[in-house]
């Protein structure tokens, strides 16, 4: 503080601060003067009549700059506060004004659904008793994307309104839709054969083992989509090998259709089992996917094929009845043509990951860096259990269900309707992809496998008892 003649006294200022910290005043020895003393009491009383006068985070200690400055007074907060002007004598040196945010209703926003970034939730509690702004998180009117809302698992998700939400339910629906569309033509081609097949040995005049190489042809061509599948989809991506699974299943009807030579049939059965196999594993691998009911959805998926097997040959039956035979391949290049169109409308040629964020689901995890995924999968010893069984299981079932006609006709004494026993056979099939899956679940799927196979054996056991007295295989 200055003294009585402009100066200002060190020892004086120092005692000053000391006294207005509240901490005790050094003694002054006796070479203090009477001067001294008294500049020291009117510094006290100066300092005292200032804090009765202004807050204390508002008093002025510009005349004070010539103290050190680690002993200067911190002030309590970096906001600027309003100050009376005859305590603020220079402009230049008042601190810059900070505007605060507007404060969000509490209310909206609750202890449970957010947190933000830097902020402790129970200092959110201690702000509301206080009332001090500096210390509570800033909340705008509305909430920043960076603002994350925590569900009841303990993750953390963006907040989905209903409308987002219904548009996620209408997308991720849609996508289901298209797969079960394609997984209906799937089961389509492999309805057709059946009824057809004694009609192509007729048209061709071959026999059984000729014949068969359409099946043979067919299995390479879906064997061979398969183990390139995964390659194909990490170069193009989920809808690009899907659609062109879609193209070449409908290029192989367009050969089949003129009722060309039966090696052009041959390798158009061999484009469509590689066409066929590329939207199988699309299909099943997004389904399989997903994180809401991919066991149920699994079903239905699989159930289309079964509608698709059920309802071509009642077609495929009629057809099989007149000279343009081929023709039926029209109706199936027809439905093929819709399959390429639904697929590419709803995919629009992206990646899965793409594809399931429209519906609102997070992508998958990352392949592990720097490792092949053909050796990933080789390395499951699940898969290669799975493969054979599945190679058998499939092989059987496309097999019943494509040479049952033939065998009704000459070995049962079945006339042209004998097609209709096939969509009997897919029927059955479809029926019990949707009305089992409850038995599966309360008995357990892996259980329930070796029940079903057992089951299934003893029905094929069943056609080779002797009938009128006479074994049918003799």
């Amino acid at each position: 503080m200055p003294g009585s003649d402009g100066s200002l006294n060190t020892d004086s200022a120092r005692d000053s601060r000391s006294h207005l910290h509240g901490g005790p005043t050094e003694v002054l020895r006796g070479s203090e003067s009477r001067r001294s003393s008294q500049i020291l009491a009117i510094a006290d009383s100066s300092a005292l009549e200032t804090i009765h006068s202004t807050n204390a985070s508002s008093l002025d200690l510009s005349t004070l700059s010539v103290l050190p400055t680690s002993d200067r007074i911190r002030r309590r907060s970096e906001f600027g506060r309003a100050r009376p002007s005859s305590i603020r004598p220079d402009v230049s040196l008042e601190p810059e004004s900070v505007e605060l945010s507007v404060l969000a209703p509490h209310d909206q926003f609750t202890k449970s659904q957010f947190h933000a970034s830097g902020v402790a939730l129970g200092i959110e509690e201690v702000s509301q008793r206080i009332g001090d702004p500096e210390i509570g998180p800033s909340l705008s009117n509305s909430v920043a994307p960076s603002v994350r809302f925590d569900d009841e698992t303990g993750s953390t998700a963006p907040v989905i309104s209903a409308a987002q939400r219904a548009i996620y339910r209408h997308k991720g629906r849609l996508h289901f839709a298209a797969l079960c569309f394609s997984f209906f033509l799937e089961g389509w081609n492999d309805g057709t054969t059946g009824p057809l097949l004694p009609t192509i040995q007729k048209y061709y005049d071959i026999g059984f083992a000729i014949v068969s190489l359409l099946f043979v042809l067919n299995c390479v061509g879906f064997l061979s989509g398969a183990v390139l599948t995964v390659y194909l989809t990490d170069k193009f991506g989920f809808g690009k090998v899907l659609v062109f699974g879609a193209i070449v299943q409908l290029a192989a009807y367009a050969m089949l259709s003129p009722g060309g030579p039966f090696p052009l049939m041959c390798t158009a059965f061999c484009f469509a089992g590689f066409g066929i196999s590329l939207q199988n594993a699309q299909g099943n691998g997004f389904v399989g996917s997903l994180k809401e009911d991919a066991t149920t959805k699994l079903g239905f998926l699989h159930a289309s094929y079964g509608l698709g097997a059920f309802a071509a040959p009642l077609v495929a039956t009629q057809f099989a009845q007149q000279e343009h035979w081929s023709y039926h391949y029209l109706i199936s290049a027809s439905i093929g043509v819709v399959n390429v169109a639904f697929l590419a409308y709803v995919f629009r040629f992206k990646n899965q990951d793409d594809v399931m964020e429209e519906a609102g689901q997070a992508p998958g995890e990352a392949d592990m860096a720097g490792q092949s995924k053909y050796k990933q999968i080789m390395g499951l010893k699940s898969v290669h259990f799975l493969a054979c069984w599945a190679l058998i299981y499939v092989g059987v079932e496309v097999t019943l269900g494509g040479w049952i006609v033939t065998f009704i006709e000459q070995k049962r004494g079945g006339g042209a309707t004998a097609g209709y026993i096939s969509s009997g056979f897919f029927g059955g099939l479809m029926l019990g992809r949707i009305s089992l899956m409850w038995l599966n679940r309360k008995i357990g799927e892996s259980r329930v496998m070796f029940i079903y196979a057992f089951l299934a054996i003893q029905y094929d056991l069943s056609l080779s008892c002797p009938i009128s007295g006479q074994n049918i295989y003799n």
